[in-house]
């Protein structure tokens, strides 16, 4: 790529798209493209076909994708997997009729065995069974990049695919049904300090409140900050040109219980923290083998702690922005 290049990041608006975007943005890249949901259904092949021939970008990010955690996967496994089939399959496939140099497919670490040694190696794809609450997304993302490799084989095309591990940072979705993990917890433990600081207004010294969080807390979760995620596509996108999927991650895992203790410290939240056992855990371990990324000469700046801080100043601001809350407390 060089700085006048057409690009095309689809999804830009969302977490991992909008990251791209501004790195993109921060790099000198200028002739950038990216239509909203309302602008443009990437469901609909024959849209997509036409907004391709008319704008003809060189390159494209396909970061467009719906995505959610157990519960969303649990209840909604026919939107998973229709919409994301539907979106890929209709930007891999213009992006080759009208001819796009490069594009970056952007899967996750959740296309592998549920029980796959850890750390998780990229030749482990598709050597067991996946986990159930996810697998229908799971099977969609497995499709886009063997639809990739497909069609560089057959096509001679230049189509890359990452793996990125459990993301997380502004813009992330964090409604209590459809988001994920960690920007669920930041919610939780938001509010209950919300409730403590009102219930200690209104009845001093009480101290009542409790986050209920799924499962055992025993699950083992790695988290990538959003822009370092960004950072590391754009140097893949300058640097890589090979079918073999990439994982793209820290190196470390924690546990969702110790996730949730430094979520607590870092939202100040001081209640107690209960967890429900009668809800699933998911993937027992989730750690990511970055070695074939750490060779291609990139490693993750940003650590846990303080990606979460960034995180969360982001999310008090929306919240204010929004005027969802008054006088410190959620209406």
């Amino acid at each position: 790529m060089n700085k006048s290049s057409k690009i095309y990041v689809a999804g830009h608006s969302g977490l991992v798209g909008s990251a791209v975007w501004r790195r993109l943005a921060s790099a000198g890249y200028a002739n950038l493209i990216g239509r909203s949901s309302k602008e443009l259904d990437l469901t609909r092949q024959a849209d997509v076909e036409t907004f391709f021939a008319k704008e003809k970008p060189e390159y494209v990010f396909l970061a467009a994708a719906k995505v959610g955690g157990i519960f969303a996967n649990n209840t909604y496994p026919a939107e998973f997997i229709y919409r994301n089939l539907m979106i890929q399959n209709n930007l891999i496939h213009s992006s080759w009729l009208s001819g796009v140099r490069k594009l970056l497919f952007l899967g996750s670490s959740c296309i592998y065995p549920k029980l796959s040694p850890q750390p998780i190696k990229e030749e482990y794809l598709m050597t067991g069974e996946l986990e159930p609450t996810n697998e229908p997304y799971a099977v969609a993302k497995i499709a886009g990049i063997k639809m990739c490799q497909a069609y560089n084989r057959q096509y001679g095309t230049n189509y890359i695919s990452v793996m990125p591990t459990n993301l997380y940072g502004p813009h992330d979705n964090f409604d209590l049904e459809t988001s994920h993990v960690l920007p669920a917890l930041i919610r939780k433990f938001h509010e209950g300090k919300l409730r403590m600081a009102q219930d200690a207004s209104s009845s001093p010294g009480a101290h009542s409140q409790s986050v209920v969080i799924w499962g055992t807390g025993t699950p083992r979760r790695e988290f990538l900050y959003i822009d370092d995620l960004a950072d590391a596509c754009v140097y893949l996108m300058e640097h890589y040109d090979l079918s073999d999927i990439v994982n793209i991650g820290v190196g470390e895992d924690i546990s969702i219980a110790e996730l949730a203790s430094l979520i607590g410290e870092v939202t100040g939240y001081t209640g107690d923290i209960v967890y429900d056992s009668s809800k699933p855990d998911g993937t027992p371990r989730k750690l990511l083998d970055v070695s074939r990324l750490d060779s291609l000469g990139w490693r993750a700046k940003t650590s846990l702690r303080e990606g979460l801080h960034k995180t969360y100043e982001w999310y008090k601001n929306q919240r204010r922005d929004t005027g969802r809350e008054v006088s410190g407390c959620k209406v």
